[in-house]
């Protein structure tokens, strides 16, 4: 692993979180394997060598939970949902170069690899723990067979995780009033040897992994905590049938946890990747055991899985450091959660069904928000990021410069690139590269953006229209725009792979457009090319209320009466989504109009975000107001990638008294919404120092 800029001359690896064999994909999930596939497409233009892998998660409690209720054994039930998801990235045009499944028997011999090293390195050691027992059944109850309190929070938490409270990482035995899932019955808890992955051997160097890990800032920022604390070592085995067994002779009614086999996985499918290629093409045993520059894209609520345990699990084995951790927010619908049991989703297929183009939902997902922030999904906000960037900025110059090409040259007219335009197009490279290699996948995908606005600023500048066409003028200018046309196509792929390939052939290009690298971007393009089609279709407003109607029509049916067991059960281990919020009532005392007003609540925009030595949470802000500039302290550090934060727009109090935080003066208080600090701005252009009336 290196610190260099992408590319480097080493092997990359690029991995999504697992996607766990529990129930269908919906919008929420695919952003982090869009989001993979964006980042490894872009490794590619750059030259760097590259595998994008992952693989579905099999084993669990979930897993064998659902196979119960569904009547069938836990492995029919999973490889029916791996074949389907399978089926489903490539329809979005995610193109994993090994997509495989922990129960393949690659994942099953490394992981006993894997534990074996931690056993002959002294790491692994046996205890008696209480574990929870239905004794009705008289039965163990792993993790998501048993539910009740996260002993952190006081929220209801099942099994390993206290999904609905702080995310905290729960031990077998920590669940306070335990409940089985089996019958509904109070549980029980006996006494049960098992065995441990002594992580404590591994925190001083943990410490100095999180110094080094780049990615996203809460990636790094979050697990210290746990670190820098007290360490729990972590329970690897479980009292249940399916799974990996543990790899000793005496050990035959203990399978391995499914957080142990589930990441060994990145490495079993960039070993079969490596093998179907070769290893001169491609050395998974260099990426991974020696200086491989691995990066992992996951959701937020298993960073602690990828910081703490992953690092830990790859030190004890004699195996490479993941380089990047990048760990996404989630993905909301109309400003709340997804809630798969009340069907309060955009389904996947349902997306299709719709007839979208999955370039324009890959473009949504990537460019609304940072990628550590939620990013909230809805028809009308999706019909304006289309209608306005992808039809009205990139379509329209595309369409626009091979149809006034085509007419009058039949292709690209004979004409040196100007000095002008060949400066943009390699700044357009230069803002595309530094955008990837500071792991903000929406700066990449806005140097294409960018490029062709400028592209239409430049022909609307020059109005080719009214030269003559057989002037050098008229040629030099729209020579400029097909090439900068070609230009955005090669920035864009990543991005919209389907409609950069079909730009590709309208201008007559050879090959594919996925195999071209940047320099191609300036590479002259063919003379000859035919009459160009245009390549988005813009969203009209009938057709957003038609989508809008349908959602509303159809979560409605789900609306007689949620009980408790239809709450949101999470979407699996990579945890892409959770349930509906539980929303505070709201306050029965009213205020005044009079007393509304004597808040000055002003327009902002951020100029300067930074973390504040020493605190976990805070960060400093200077805030343009219009009148002044405003240092305020907000508790967002773990929750925005702050290098990200200038230029956004905020709404700020600031008539609040000063305060005086971690020896840094606040000077107002920046409004968010939610445990996730959902910053909010504004929907148009209101200009910084206006008042919120």
């Amino acid at each position: 692993m290196s610190h260099d800029d992408f590319p480097t001359d080493r092997p990359a690896v690029v991995t999504c979180g697992l996607p766990y064999a529990t129930g269908d994909l919906h919008v929420g999930h695919l952003r982090t394997y869009i989001s993979g596939d964006v980042l490894s497409r872009a490794l590619d233009t750059l030259g760097q060598n590259n595998a994008f892998v992952s693989g579905t998660d099999m084993h669990g409690t979930p897993v064998a939970v659902q196979a119960a209720k569904e009547g069938v054994d836990p492995e029919t039930y999973a490889l029916r949902l791996h074949e389907k998801y399978a089926d489903t990235f490539p329809e979005f045009g995610i193109e994993f170069d090994n997509y495989s499944h922990t129960h393949d028997e690659t994942n099953a011999e490394l992981t006993r690899e894997f534990v074996r090293a931690w056993i002959d390195n002294d790491h692994v050691y046996e205890k008696e723990i209480e574990v929870a027992w239905d004794p009705e059944v008289d039965e163990p109850l792993p993790d998501r067979f048993v539910e009740g309190t996260c002993p952190y929070c006081g929220e209801k938490a099942r099994g390993d995780e206290c999904d609905e409270g702080c995310q905290r990482h729960l031990e077998p035995g920590e669940i306070e009033d335990p409940t089985s899932t089996l019958t509904g019955n109070p549980a029980e808890y006996r006494t049960r040897s098992h065995k441990f992955l002594r992580l404590n051997d591994f925190k001083e160097y943990l410490g100095e992994f999180l110094d080094r890990l780049e990615g996203t800032s809460n990636a790094r920022n979050q697990p210290r905590e746990w670190v820098e604390g007290e360490l729990q070592d972590l329970c690897i085995t479980r009292d249940m049938d399916w799974g990996i067994d543990y790899p000793g002779e005496s050990e035959e009614d203990l399978v391995l946890y499914v957080w142990v086999d589930a990441p060994i996985e990145y490495v079993a499918s960039t070993k079969q990747y490596s093998e179907r290629v070769g290893s001169d093409e491609y050395d998974w045993e260099r990426a991974w055991k020696e200086d491989g520059e691995i990066v992992h894209i996951i959701g937020r609520d298993i960073i602690q899985h990828h910081t703490v345990f992953w690092p830990a699990m790859l030190r004890g084995a004699g195996y490479n450091e993941p380089r990047a951790v990048m760990a996404s927010g989630f993905v909301n619908l109309n400003g709340k959660a997804f809630s798969t049991s009340r069907n309060r989703a955009i389904w996947a297929d349902d997306y299709l069904e719709e007839g979208f183009h999955p370039d324009l939902l890959r473009y949504y997902l990537v460019t609304a928000g940072g990628f550590q922030q939620d990013v909230d999904f809805a028809w009308d906000r999706f019909q304006e990021r289309v209608n306005g960037e992808l039809v009205g900025t990139v379509g329209n110059f595309w369409y626009r410069s091979l149809l006034f090409a085509y007419r009058n040259y039949e292709g690209t007219p004979d004409a040196e690139l100007s000095t002008e335009v060949r400066d943009r197009i390699e700044d357009a490279i230069a803002e595309f590269r530094e955008g990837l290699n500071d792991y903000s996948l929406r700066e990449t995908g806005a140097a294409a953006t960018r490029l062709a606005r400028f592209g239409n600023e430049y022909i609307q500048r020059n109005e080719p229209w009214k030269l003559e066409a057989e002037s050098d003028e008229a040629r030099q200018v729209i020579r400029d725009c097909i090439q900068i046309a070609k230009a955005v196509g090669v920035l864009i792929e990543p991005i919209a792979p389907g409609k950069a390939q079909a730009l590709w052939d309208q201008l007559a290009e050879d090959g594919s457009v996925h195999d071209a690298r940047l320099e191609a971007a300036l590479a002259a393009p063919p003379r000859k090319f035919d009459e160009p089609d245009e390549l988005f279709e813009k969203i009209e407003d009938d057709r957003v209320a038609e989508l809008e109607a349908k959602l509303e029509e159809r979560v409605a049916s789900f609306d007689d009466g949620e009980s408790s067991e239809d709450a949101e059960e999470g979407d699996g281990e990579t945890g892409e989504a959770g349930g509906d919020a539980d929303l505070e009532p709201l306050l029965a005392d009213r205020i005044g109009f009079e007393e509304f007003q004597d808040l000055d609540i002003r327009v902002g925009r951020i100029e300067v975000a930074e973390g504040i030595e020493g605190a976990d949470d805070l960060a400093r802000l200077e805030v343009d107001v219009g009148l002044e500039r405003r240092q305020v302290v907000a508790g967002i550090k773990q929750l925005h990638d702050l290098s990200e934060l200038p230029g956004e727009k905020c709404i700020l109090l600031a008539n609040m008294e000063p305060a005086e935080l971690f020896g840094v003066e606040s000077n107002g208080m920046i409004l968010a919404a939610g445990d996730e600090a959902d910053l909010l701005t504004t929907h148009g252009d209101a200009e910084p120092g206006e008042r919120i009336r």
